[in-house]
């Protein structure tokens, strides 16, 4: 393993002003750990700049293996954000039977469930500095703690008296909510370049089956009887059930889930160990975001969209019990094929995206469909047929969370590379989003979040803050007025952000910066043409350049510093 000195010493070796004659001084190539041998770069007039092919040599091979216990840490964290996802929506599939239990009303009894909306928005900042300087177990462990201490406070719960103590259960579960912006950064640090987004998908796919979960057992486990202690029994069953699995997943995170190998999976991240961190701030990246008005238009319009999933999600009993009394555990079927929909829609939406990358058009028809889809639900809910609601959920969820994907995809066109700060290590970034398609981004610092946690923070909060606004409006608009005047009101809003989302400047900065680099090449040890990933780092061409440029530059100018001080 190279030391950080020996590193510099290589990078600065040969380097030095232009002899006149059109050709930069030869460089030292690594042909094999340890060894080295000089290889001309050809012309260069201006050697302030590592040329692209300078930056294909600038980093040396180092160790990286693959451990089979990756996997595990993957499984882990899937069970565990699974466990969490299902206390969310624990109360509001059955809130008809919470609210004759607790004798409470439908604000109070939605506040259980929007509390995992809240929770996050001034936790994400403590927990992004905690994340970032102390590492992702710990954050991994914090979170499971709070959700198992939550799990078991709600267990002595089971008593019409109970309800204050219940929300308290529920307001510590939901402090687990802070596990959000793992995922990428767990697969970067245990999985290989061909293996990250596969990664991404599993660990975010353990939300997905938790909120699947979460909509199909809670009408199983508690029926709806009228005796109070029978009903009591019931309830109390499902809390320690959920008590019990929460348990178990968290002596599994404190026992075997671990930080990262002792050797990294890959060139980029054996060689981002190396540097230390940058002078990247995240505030400011947060503040460029904001004047960016094609990414904040966006934001507007996806906060619209996933609010209004929300809502629906957590009201999902409300409507079906209003038009078909006594179908809680179908109005629990009917949440899980909105979900197994959504899953279906991102993975098509995804490869549609990744095969024709027409974003904003893309974006602005899934987004319609989403508003038609909703409007066909609205108008056939009280038909009095369930395989009617059945068929149109599904439409509606297969094309309402199948528009998360293109969201974050869109976004990262819109704003890249928000910063050069954040080049100021070497990182594989692959982040899967909510299901199964992926947004690869590369080379993120490992100490400081890069500018795609921005992005996605940002968003986040967004369809937070909507989803507590949306489900407290629609709540309040069906106690009045019915289901349907509650979901015309969402109807409302979702033609607002198709309008918003026609109206984004389709700007695609990323796309532009890859055909203007996908001609950088390297000369291999043999004299022939070889792209740069052959040597040992998954590049992303425009972000590996501007990382190493600025590196090489701040190098350069501190060894010129020295020279002049041994003079």
């Amino acid at each position: 393993m190279i030391s950080q000195d020996e590193f510099s010493e290589e990078w600065m070796d040969g380097v030095g002003e232009d002899g006149g004659n059109g050709w930069s001084p030869p460089r030292k190539e690594r042909t094999s750990l340890g060894e080295y041998r000089r290889l001309s770069l050809g012309d260069s007039s201006d050697t302030s700049e590592p040329s692209a092919l300078d930056t294909a040599q600038l980093l040396p091979l180092m160790e990286t293996k693959l451990y089979k216990r990756r996997w595990l840490m993957l499984f882990i964290f899937s069970a565990f954000s699974m466990s969490n996802a299902l206390m969310w929506l624990q109360y509001g599939i059955i809130s008809n039977i919470f609210l004759r239990f607790y004798s409470i009303g439908t604000l109070a009894i939605d506040w259980l469930s929007m509390l995992f909306l809240l929770t996050y928005i001034p936790l994400f900042l403590p927990v992004t500095w905690v994340l970032n300087n102390r590492g992702v177990r710990e954050v991994v462990v914090v979170a499971a703690a709070f959700n198992c201490i939550g799990a078991w406070i709600k267990t002595g719960t089971a008593n019409p008296d109970m309800f204050a103590m219940t929300f308290f259960g529920q307001f510590v579960c939901s402090v687990g909510t802070i596990y959000m912006g793992i995922p990428s950064r767990l697969a970067s640090l245990w999985f290989g370049e061909q293996e990250v987004s596969t990664a991404c998908s599993i660990a975010v796919l353990g939300t997905q089956l938790g909120i699947a979960i979460g909509f199909l057992l809670p009408p199983i486990l508690v029926p709806n009887v009228d005796d109070v202690e029978e009903l009591a029994y019931h309830i109390r069953i499902m809390f320690y059930i959920s008590a019990g699995v929460a348990t178990f997943i968290f002596i599994l995170v404190v026992i075997v889930f671990q930080e990262k190998p002792e050797i990294p999976p890959t060139q980029a991240q054996a060689q981002a160990r190396n540097i230390p961190p940058g002078d990247y701030s995240y505030m400011a990246s947060i503040l460029n975001l904001l004047r960016n008005k094609p990414f904040m238009l966006l934001v507007l319009s996806y906060g619209l969209n996933v609010g209004s999933f929300y809502s629906i999600s957590t009201l999902l009993n409300r409507m079906i019990i209003e038009h078909y009394p006594g179908e809680e555990v179908n109005a629990g079927r009917i949440g899980l094929t909105i979900v197994v929909a959504g899953m279906a829609g991102s993975l098509i939406c995804g490869i549609w995206l990744d095969r024709t990358k027409t974003y904003k058009q893309t974006t602005l028809a899934v987004y319609l469909f989403s508003l038609i889809g909703m409007l066909v639900y609205t108008f056939t809910l009280n038909l009095g047929h369930l395989w009617v609601v059945f068929l149109t959920a599904g439409v509606l969820g297969f094309f309402m969370t199948g528009y998360l994907p293109l969201g974050f995809e869109f976004a990262v066109e819109l704003t890249y590379p928000e910063s050069e700060g954040t080049s100021s290590g070497l990182l594989n970034c692959s982040a899967q989003v909510r299901n199964t398609s992926t947004v690869n981004i590369q080379y993120k610092t490992e100490y400081n979040m890069c500018w795609f946690g921005a992005v996605t923070v940002l968003k986040k909060i967004s369809f937070q803050i909507f989803g507590i606004i949306f489900t407290i409006s629609q709540g309040k608009i069906i106690d009045r007025w019915g289901t349907l005047a509650g979901n015309i009101f969402l109807c409302v809003f979702l033609l607002i952000g198709t309008a918003l989302t026609g109206l984004i400047k389709s700007d695609l900065r990323r796309q532009k910066a890859n055909l203007q680099n996908s001609e950088v090449q390297t000369v291999s040890p043999t004299g022939s043409v070889s792209s740069v990933q052959e040597y040992g780092a998954t590049v992303q061409r425009p972000l590996a350049t501007a990382a190493l440029t600025k590196i090489h530059n701040l190098t350069k100018t501190k060894t010129h510093t020295c020279q002049e001080s041994d003079g």
